[in-house]
């Protein structure tokens, strides 16, 4: 039995070290930095700064396509008259997909007949996330995969689904602080704000000496209502309450 294997494609095109016009690596590195900074939904871009004529995108299958779940790889080439001329993509990620070649060339009309100069690299990459939810089966790439998908959804659905799961990136999972950690980190951290009286000294006079600490908490025991009194203080006390009880009782004989 041949056993299926995930592998990625190579294209020549990949390999071109294209030479930018200044102006144009400038624009690059303003829009590679605002991509970084506020990424397009489930997509995450690299940057190759020894070349940035090879850009590398790593795309989130989007919920409710046979894509969900699997991570897919695509690169635009730009060539040395870019943005005159549009990017080339690929898919270096094998998908099933009508609008994407066996070799990973990427057919959409935006990177031919409908691309303009003013359009951005962050619009590219939206338009084939789209291209993921939406296949245009009438200018397939995949021939085999534009025909299943218009004649056959399910079974196209089912094949798209087993090439996600063998040769897709699984994706990272979205790290959350539990409920229990989170209490405890902030319980620590109140602790550590609350230093005992007694024992926060650090910022005292170094001439006040433990008998001040002792004396501080003498006086607070003494003057707690919950605070206990050793046993022979209580039978003191007892005794002169009831010798006062004796007192009076004696003046009320006296008086009869």
């Amino acid at each position: 039995m041949k056993l299926l294997r995930p592998f990625l494609f190579v294209s020549q095109a990949t390999n071109e070290n294209v030479n930018l016009a200044p102006k144009v690596i400038r624009d690059l590195a303003r829009e590679l930095k605002n991509l970084d900074d506020s990424p397009p939904e489930d997509i995450k871009v690299y940057v190759n700064e020894e070349n940035f004529s090879n850009v590398t995108a790593d795309i989130e299958g989007p919920h409710g396509t046979p894509y969900e779940g699997g991570v897919f790889r695509m690169k635009l080439i730009l060539s040395n008259d870019f943005p005159q001329t549009p990017p080339k993509g690929y898919f270096v990620t094998r998908i099933f997909h009508p609008n994407i070649a066996k070799n990973g060339e990427i057919c959409v009309n935006t990177l031919k007949k409908d691309w303009k100069p003013t359009l951005g690299l962050r619009h590219v990459l939206l338009v084939v996330r789209c291209l993921l939810i939406e296949p245009f089966p009438e200018s397939a790439l995949n021939e085999e995969a534009g025909k299943m998908l218009m004649e056959d959804y399910e079974g196209y659905a089912k094949h798209a689904r087993l090439m996600t799961s063998i040769h897709a990136m699984k994706p990272k999972p979205k790290s959350k602080v539990p409920i229990a950690e989170s209490t405890s980190v902030n319980a620590g951290a109140t602790d550590d704000v609350h230093t005992p009286l007694m024992h926060n000294t650090a910022n005292k006079d170094n001439t006040l000496d433990s008998g001040v600490s002792v004396g501080i908490s003498d006086a607070i025991t003494a003057t707690s209502p919950t605070a206990k009194k050793p046993k022979g203080e209580l039978t003191s006390t007892k005794s002169l309450v009831d010798k006062k009880k004796m007192d009076v009782r004696k003046k009320s004989l006296k008086r009869l």
